[in-house]
């Protein structure tokens, strides 16, 4: 959701973006069912007042009175049942389109279609040499027995796999050490549920859009989360927060699913793009101010980029453009690490600032100190890592010559002291 009174004001900018964002929505066509609505709202509203001021005076009117006002109130009555319901109907395809409509993006945002107009924000690392032919992370794992691929199908399909031994402990172990490093900055830690229902989805801007993307659970109304961002971001939905709460950290870590349609034939080999994988995600709920926003957004990125860093593993940060943001999106940077197997940056991590377009949606405000106003929170989100994409970079930059893996220093407490994988 957007703020109706500025769209109404500047209804241009929101064309603009929608043209930008790649969204097709008419803002004039919203406009004049917005004025339509809000028309009969009025006009339904002063019939109810009418209505309510007859009845008030019924009792003292004399009975021919009584007669000439009873005939006028079930005429009044059969027309206003008539508004009431034509009301209710333009009502709901008024709210429907609302969740078409496009946030403005910051102007620093780049101005383009594809990821490929994604710009370079800056970059970090050296890129690995090596002294020998490199193998890419499936062999790696195959050789090392610590994954299989073809019994994941077998269980599950496509885009289906099993870690085991030391690569599920090595899952673990960047996982902890990933929500390890957010717990001794004062994060909070959420084991949140894996399923949502759709106002959550809705609300948090994945629905209508993801629909595909979203594995859904019977007849529930339940779905499957993709992002532990669904259920972390609703935890405060229909809350209103004090100020001095402001700003709420908290780091969710969790399964997620997604069901990668209209992806057929792309990155169908290896660990890339998965049905089921681990996230530790940013959630960040602060008050209605850009500036503070952005220095929170700063925070949640470098959180990121230190865990990358101490894993020393190469990565570039991308300002993402218009065209690939998505309409909640005020400002959002891609993360990419370097992989040696596609000789090429890869997106491992995603950072958004969505202003308060989720809180609209999830009815999340904070009280305005000394005064009974209240504002929407603004909301982010990064994630500060995933797994297995993550375990690309991970197997292919420290792989040896003899086929093994050293373990990173910074993990190796995690696997009992160990220092390498090997066959």
């Amino acid at each position: 959701m957007i703020d109706l009174n500025h769209l109404r004001t500047h209804p241009e900018l929101y064309q603009l973006a929608a043209k930008r964002k790649r969204i097709d929505v008419d803002i004039h066509q919203f406009l004049k069912m917005d004025t339509h609505y809000r028309d009969l709202l009025k006009h339904v509203e002063d019939m109810r007042a009418a209505q309510n001021s007859v009845s008030k005076r019924m009792p003292n009117m004399k009975e021919e009175e009584k007669e000439i006002a009873m005939t006028e109130m079930k005429k009044l009555s059969k027309s206003l049942k008539e508004k009431e319901d034509e009301l209710k109907n333009v009502e709901i395809a008024w709210k429907e389109m609302q969740l078409f409509l496009p946030v403005l993006p910051l102007d620093t945002v780049p101005v383009g279609e594809t990821s490929d107009d994604n710009i370079i924000a800056h970059s970090w690392g050296d890129l690995p040499k090596f002294a020998f032919m490199p193998k890419d992370h499936v062999a790696l794992g195959e050789a090392l027995d610590i994954l299989d691929i073809p019994r994941g199908v077998k269980i599950a399909g496509a885009r289906s796999y099993f870690l085991k031994g030391d690569g599920a402990r090595l899952e673990l172990a960047v996982l902890q050490f990933a929500l390890d490093s957010l717990i001794k900055k004062g994060w909070t830690l959420f084991s949140p549920p894996l399923m949502a229902n759709g106002d959550c989805l809705m609300g948090t801007g994945f629905f209508p859009g993801a629909e595909e993307q979203t594995y859904a659970v019977g007849e529930d109304n339940l779905y499957l989360i993709g992002t532990s961002e669904v259920s972390v971001a609703s935890y405060h939905k229909d809350e209103t927060l004090a100020a001095s709460a402001l700003p709420k950290k908290y780091a969710g870590f969790s399964a997620c699913f997604r069901r990668e349609a209209g992806t057929y034939g792309k990155d169908t080999k290896g660990l890339y793009r998965v049905h089921q994988f681990q996230k530790v995600e940013q959630v960040v709920l602060c008050e209605a101010d850009e500036k503070k926003s952005l220095v929170l957004f700063e925070e949640i990125r470098t959180n990121a980029e230190e865990v990358l860093q101490a894993l020393k593993l190469p990565y570039r940060v991308m300002n993402v453009c218009t065209g690939d943001m998505g309409r909640g999106k005020v400002f959002m940077q891609d993360i990419e690490t370097w992989m040696p197997s596609r000789k090429s940056y890869a997106e491992t991590h995603s950072c958004s600032y969505l202003g308060d377009f989720q809180a609209r949606r999830l009815g999340m405000t904070y009280h305005i100190p000394g005064s009974k106003e209240r504002k929407f929170v603004h909301t982010l989100n990064n994630t500060c890592i995933a797994s297995p994409r993550i375990l690309i970079p991970l197997l292919e930059i420290y792989q040896n010559a003899d086929g093994s893996v050293t373990i990173p220093e910074v993990l190796r407490s995690y696997m009992g002291g160990q220092e390498r994988i090997a066959a």
